[in-house]
């Protein structure tokens, strides 16, 4: 892309200040700041007023899980099931580490963070471990895409490179870049970081597919094989990955999704609920949980809406391609942005000051049919690292780890 070409493109979404500084450029800066405007959706601002249909929700209603009761009788034959798809290469994994690990006091990738007490222990190393218990089991590796940013992405594979993959196959691994989203004032006017770089931000977990269509690595797994990914946070260090009984579950219930789920320490836990929306499978984020849905009791008594996702979930690729066709609704995130102002000085807001615009998974599992709600131990499966103290901490993590007999 040109001067020109880029200046069109701006004017066509009121963005040209974007080009302000570029005469003090130099050239590599120039092509640089050119190559990022021809890489950016801009149209993503038009969400601004779109906001208040896209938050909207439908007629809830509850969707029953699969519990441990019905999982352990039918264990061996759903574990046959999911080795032989996974044997057949039909199943790869999706692992979504686009994010730094600010909150927990690091300048770096999340997954390098290290949550050893003895000896060091990788977020990464964790989940790469965990996959390799499936490796051994099913006696071939698994593809594994990652997915990294753009502000992480040189660091996370050097990392990865420099620990020899923690003993998985290199060539069984696949990087690809997230899509950035522009970051804007309340106004939709985007902001510059610097005078030869737009603000942006990873666009959200739910634009996982859509970058590995861009990037073509998506095509790429299709024509390897692949029908089903599991795709899976950076975050939770006890998850089982490509777990063999939970795909030959999903496999057998017919459905093109399943999620996994852990049942509810508390009414308002502070995870996403299960449930069906207009009669499709959906997810309530816990701050719109009403007191109506949550003591809402099924015909045996129990909680109607008992079940957490962890961001684990299953999803057959041809549906996905299908889903591909229609864009998913883009969510207006308010936050703190550091930007240049009109002085061209860098500010650090102390208060939200602007928009970042995210797509999320529950959003694609709206777009589902039916999806199958697969119910794991939180002992065994849930330790996510959010913060550093606390709740859902790596304190809280280390000791769900140590209680699992993980070594640390």
């Amino acid at each position: 892309m040109n001067y020109d070409q880029a200046h069109e493109k701006l004017q066509q979404h009121t963005q040209t200040h974007l080009l302000k500084y570029y005469d003090t450029l130099t050239p590599a800066e120039q092509e640089k700041l050119l190559t990022q405007i021809a890489e950016i959706d801009f149209s993503v601002l038009e969400s601004i007023e779109n906001q208040a249909i896209i938050e909207q929700k439908g007629v809830i209603s509850p969707l029953k899980a699969m519990e441990m009761g019905e999982i352990d009788k039918r264990r061996a034959a759903f574990s046959s099931l999911g080795l032989e798809a996974i044997r057949a290469g039909k199943v790869g994994a999706v692992l979504l580490a686009g994010g730094m690990g600010t909150r927990l006091g690091s300048a770096h990738p999340k997954g390098m963070y290290d949550i050893g007490l003895t000896r060091p222990v990788y977020i990464f190393q964790r989940l790469i471990e965990n996959m390799l218990d499936v490796v051994k089991e099913a006696g071939v590796f698994i593809p594994l895409y990652i997915m990294v940013s753009e502000k992480n992405q040189e660091a996370t594979s050097a990392f990865l490179a420099d620990h020899d993959y923690f003993g998985y196959d290199a060539n069984k691994i696949t990087f690809f870049k997230q899509d950035m989203a522009p970051a804007s004032d309340y106004q939709g006017k985007v902001f510059l970081e610097e005078k030869g770089w737009v603000s942006t931000s990873p666009n959200g977990n739910g634009g996982w597919y859509a970058s590995m269509h861009k990037w073509g690595i998506a095509a790429a797994a299709r024509a390897d094989g692949i029908e089903w990914f599991n795709i899976f946070a950076v975050d939770n260090v006890l998850q089982r990955i490509c777990d063999p009984v939970f795909v030959g579950a999903t496999i057998d219930s017919g459905f093109s999704a399943g999620a996994k789920v852990v049942r509810k320490s508390a009414r308002d836990e502070k995870l996403g609920t299960i449930c069906l929306e207009d009669g499709r499978p959906s997810i309530v984020e816990y701050y719109d949980m009403t007191d109506e849905l949550m003591d809402a009791v099924d015909e045996n008594g129990a909680p109607a809406y008992n079940f957490g996702v962890i961001l684990n979930y299953l999803f057959k690729a041809d549906k996905l391609d299908e889903i591909m066709a229609r864009k998913l609704p883009l969510h207006v995130v308010e936050k703190k942005i550091s930007h240049l102002n009109a002085a061209g000085k860098l500010i650090h807001p102390t208060a939200p000051n602007g928009y970042k615009y995210e797509q999320l998974v529950l959003d694609m599992i709206h777009e589902f049919e039916n999806c199958l709600p697969y119910e794991v131990l939180r002992e065994h499966e849930f330790a996510p690292i959010k913060n550093l103290t606390g709740v859902d901490s790596v304190e809280s993590a280390r000791g769900l780890c140590l209680a699992a007999g993980v070594e640390l």
